[in-house]
This record gives C-alpha cells, structure tokens and sequence, in this order.
C-alpha cells in the first residue's frame, strides 16, 4: 500500500481500478520529402486542421450542454490557435524551406511556440498545456494514432495522469470516471475547475503519482483531505468503503435542510449564501439551501480565450446569475486577476513575486480601459436585481476612493448615453491584507459592507504562500494573530453599522462555524457543496455556546490549540460530520 498526500480540489470518496494517462509524447523524426511533395504535406495538414477544429466544436458543444458555456469558452483558445494565419504560414514555411513532413512542421512550430509561452510570467503558463493539447490533437490526425477515450469508457475508473488537458477532462464520462489524480496542477487549473463543476472527486500537485500507479491498480482517491491510496489492504480499503457510504448517507440526510432556514436553536438567523465562478453553479446554490450569491468569481471570463472579454460578454454572464437568483443576492467581485491566476496582461516579464505585485485592484487600476467595461457591465446588468459590487485585494484608501471615482465616471457616462443602469449601487472591498483589516474603522466610513477573504489574510499575516506544500502546515486561519484580525473586523462593522461577510474557505469548514458565530458573523459565503453542513451545525447549537466557544479560543497562545479545541467542540455537537 501506498499513501500520497496532495492537494484536494473536488471533495469525495472514490475507489476503483485506475487508468493511467501517458503523456502522449510523440517521438516525430526529421523526415524530408522531395521537393514536389510540398503540397502533398500541405493538404495532409489542411485535412488535419480540418478535422482537430470539428473535434474540438464537437467537445465545446457537449461541454455547453453538461456544464455551461463559461466551462466550454476554454476552448476558444484552441480554435484561436487552429484559425491563427500566422501559425499557419510558419507550418507552410517550414515544409517549404525545409522539405519536411507535415509532422515534423507541426511539432517543430508548436513546441517553439510553447517556449515563449514558458517564457511569460507563470500565470500564463497554463498556455503551454493548450498548446500542446493541439499539437497531440494535430499529430494524432496526421499520423491516424488513436487515443484512450475518456468519453465513451465502459467501467469505472479512476483516472491518473501527470496533467490533463482541457480537452481531457471537458469531454470525461461522467458516469464512468469516478475520481481525478495529478502529478501536477492546483487549485485553478483546468483539472480542478472541470472536476468541481463535474462533481468528480479529485486531488492534483502529487509530483509523482504517475509513477506509483499503473493501469488495473486499485487506487483511492480521498478529495477532502487530499489523500491519494495505491493498491491498499483489505483493513483500509473497508474503512474507506464504509466511509463513502457514510458521506453519502450524511449528504442525503442533509437534503431536508434545503428549505429550513439558518437559524440558531436560540432563534438567530444567519444568512447563509454562495461561492461561484460559473452562472450555472447557482443551481447548486439553491439546491445546497443558499439564500443568494456572496462572492460571484469573474476571473473565469477570462480563461480559456485569448481575447479579453466584452462589455456584453461581462453583461450576459451576470446577467444570468443575476436572474437565477431571483430576488437573492449577488456580490459581483470585480476582476482578480494577477498573482497565481490568468491574466491578460502583455508582459513579457515576469515579476519576482507575484503576491506582492501588480494583481487585483492595482492590476484593474493599470488598466483602465478592462476595468471599465466589467464596472459598465456590473451597473447595467444590475438593474433588476440584488447585486452589489466588490474590490479585491484594497490596501489602502486611495485605491478605493480611486475605484469608487471610476464608477461615478461610468455611471455618469451611462447616464448621457441614456444606458438603463443602477444610481446607488452597494460598494465593498475585500478584507484580505492586514492593512486593511487594521484600518477597517477608517475604510467602513467608505464603503457600504466588508467580505473577509481569509484564504489571502492568512497567506499575508503569516508570510506563507499559500501555493507553497513545503511550508503547507504553517498555513491556518486558526492563527491568533490572524483571528484577532477578523474579530476587530466584525466588530468595527458592528461598531459603524456596515455589513460584514467572510467568504474565504473557513466558511464552509463546520470546524469554524461556531468561532464565527461567537465573534460576530452573521453572513457566510463558501462552495455551494458546504452550505448543508454549516446550515447544520448552525441549527444545532445556540449563540450562547458560540460566544463561549469565541472566549475560549481567546485563551489560546498557538494554533495547535485552537483546532483541537474547535474540533473536539464541533465533535460534540455534530458528531456525524467525523465518521472516520
């Protein structure tokens, strides 16, 4: 037996006999043709061109119909890349000047064209996987090599691969892949976004899992706590059997909670609302019992296309989220791009650290013209709905009064166009840095509410990224330092009657939500998936033992404590949330 420890992306158990995925690297010689065989070549790649481009409208079509559009806009890119001229012109150039196969162009011009990817800043980086999923796409046509489907399997697998492309995991058998295993990847690749929206259990960044497993293996896959087992005994294997049953028998019973409101045994109610990067999650939303959208994750806009998006492609997204939520809710987060996400920034070179760079808010404010057309989107599409809008990453007052200037522009400008557009729509910023969060009584003269990003206030409290798994065990919310941050947040909102939400990971974590409770929280945004279980350890227990549990907690020196504490507290209140 073999246990690996990663990154868990998609909770859930799976067990089952596991397909390894090879890297598909095709070994293409240098072969040369005579010189009249040029146009020969020429036609061979047009056919291949041809039939990758119908592949690809094949897989984006099916893609739309089982996730959503904004899931099958990853796609656009490889199209992009298939119409490009002057892609085309190099693949013709190089069969010309060199005599060679067709073959031979398309690898030698792609795998050139994936290096000055490399050479861009990392968040462009992910680029290089699509290009080579056209390269793979282009030789396999080319050369008639078939390829392992994951579309059409006929048993249960387990799929583990060293990185898969978006063509890979958009076109998976729902029905017959049960969990996902990487040697690479994160939390906003296209491994980990696909396996969320599908439901798929997954885990990535295991370095070397491709070299454990081999096809037939039995292989488990734990997505909650980020837990991969190869070939394990008998003993184990039944612990996790039954513990997949428990989860889904737990899952089940929280089903009569959809329509139950989230309120305390003692009678106060908490407002328990959703994460999302795709309209289509705030079906999850409603399913899971959330009452509307806290934080509405628009950087997806921008995956998967090699153009920036339009003023009527941000309209028509929030749009649609804003009508699926009816009367709910929605925080539209303006664009947080920058650091460890996408981008469309042209830079060629690449900071020396990200986190601390030009990412968020700073990014938006260089660049105006981008920023512009989502705040002109955001107060259009607001006009019939529930819909605030929210910074990123403010670190001090002048780049909020900047952003705040920028809307009144916009608005004003909508209003000469006679553009249909909300006046007085809500404005927040995240609290995600100590400086803000050590300032908030003079930012909660600015603004209309906070949400509390936890997940980049832990990574900047502490000085861990959060990226990083060799300093992984240092990052935790249960830091007093930064528990003392999100308490004089909350009471400062109380203090200047400015609403205040948390919407980082420890709000869909059970473990957390009677601390919260305790020190004032009254609005929790988190993963569609997690609202039952806060919606239940809310219902069970009082404000009476949350301020208890809040001034217990404050008793404590280390982190250590503090979740053995939460966890043993939680343990006996809902014990079935540990059925281990």
């Amino acid at each position: 037996m073999i246990q690996k420890k990663g990154i868990g992306v998609s909770p859930g158990v799976a067990i089952s006999q596991v397909v390894v995925i090879d890297n598909e690297d095709f070994d293409i010689p240098e072969r040369h043709v005579p010189v009249d065989h040029a146009q020969n070549e020429l036609d061979r790649l047009d056919q291949a061109i041809s039939f990758s481009k119908q592949e690809i409208l094949d897989l984006q079509k099916r893609t739309v119909e089982r996730i959503g559009k904004e899931a099958a806009s990853i796609f656009d890119f490889h199209l992009g890349l298939l119409d490009d001229k002057v892609l085309y012109k190099k693949f013709k150039d190089t069969i010309h000047s060199g005599h060679v196969t067709a073959e031979y162009a398309v690898a030698t011009v792609l795998r050139a064209y994936a290096r000055e990817f490399l050479a861009m800043p990392q968040y462009l980086a992910e680029r290089v996987k699509d290009v080579y999923d056209i390269e793979k796409k282009l030789l396999r046509n080319l050369t008639g090599q078939s390829r392992q489907s994951l579309a059409h399997l006929t048993r249960d697998v387990i799929v583990i691969a060293h990185d898969m492309t978006p063509s890979q995991t958009a076109g998976m058998d729902r029905e017959h892949i049960k969990g996902i295993a990487t040697d690479a990847g994160g939390a906003t690749s296209h491994t980990a976004i696909i396996a969320r929206a599908l439901g798929i259990p997954a885990v990535v960044g295991l370095e070397d899992i491709t070299t454990l497993a081999t096809g037939g293996d039995t292989v488990i896959i734990d997505g909650v706590h980020g837990t991969v087992i190869v070939s394990p005994g008998d003993e184990t294997r039944k612990q996790y059997e039954k513990l997949a049953r428990q989860q889904v028998e737990f899952v089940h019973s929280l089903d009569a909670l959809q329509e139950l409101p989230a309120v305390t045994k003692d009678g106060h109610h908490i407002t328990l609302l959703g994460n999302i990067e795709f309209p289509e999650e705030v079906h999850a939303v409603r399913n899971k019992g959330g009452e509307g959208v806290g934080l509405y994750r628009t950087e997806f806009l921008f995956l998967g296309s090699d153009t920036e998006p339009t003023e009527e492609d941000h309209y028509q997204a929030y749009r649609e989220v804003i009508e699926l939520c009816e009367d709910g809710p929605v925080i539209i987060r303006t664009l947080d791009l920058g650091a460890d996400k996408y981008t469309q920034s042209r830079a060629r070179t690449p900071e020396r650290n990200p986190f601390l760079g030009c990412r968020s808010i700073r990014f938006c404010l260089q660049n105006l013209p981008l920023f512009r057309r989502q705040i002109r989107a955001i107060l259009r599409a607001s006009t019939d709905g529930d819909v605030h809008m929210l910074f990123p990453l403010v670190s001090n007052i002048t780049e909020l009064r900047q952003a705040k200037s920028l809307v009144r522009d916009v608005a004003e400008d909508l209003e000469e166009e006679g553009v249909p557009h909300r006046h007085d729509i809500p404005i927040g910023i995240m609290v995600e840095v100590p400086s803000t969060a050590l300032q908030a009584d003079a930012f909660a003269k600015e603004v209309d509410f906070f949400s509390i990003g936890t997940n980049d206030l832990v990574q900047y409290t502490l000085a861990v990224d959060r990226g990083n798994e060799r300093v992984a065990p240092l990052f935790t919310a249960a830091h007093p330092a930064v528990l003392r941050l999100i308490r004089e947040v909350i009471r400062t909102g109380q203090q200047q009657d400015v609403s205040v939400s948390l919407c980082g990971e420890i709000a869909g974590d059970p473990e957390y939500t009677m601390l919260l409770l305790g020190l004032g929280l009254r609005r929790f945004s988190c993963t569609p998936s997690a609202i039952p279980e806060v919606k239940k350890v809310i219902r069970s227990v009082t404000m009476q033992q949350s301020l208890e549990v809040a001034r217990q907690v404050s008793r404590f020196d280390s982190d250590k404590e503090i979740t053995s504490y939460l966890r043993a507290v939680v343990r006996k209140v809902l014990p079935e949330l540990y059925n281990e």
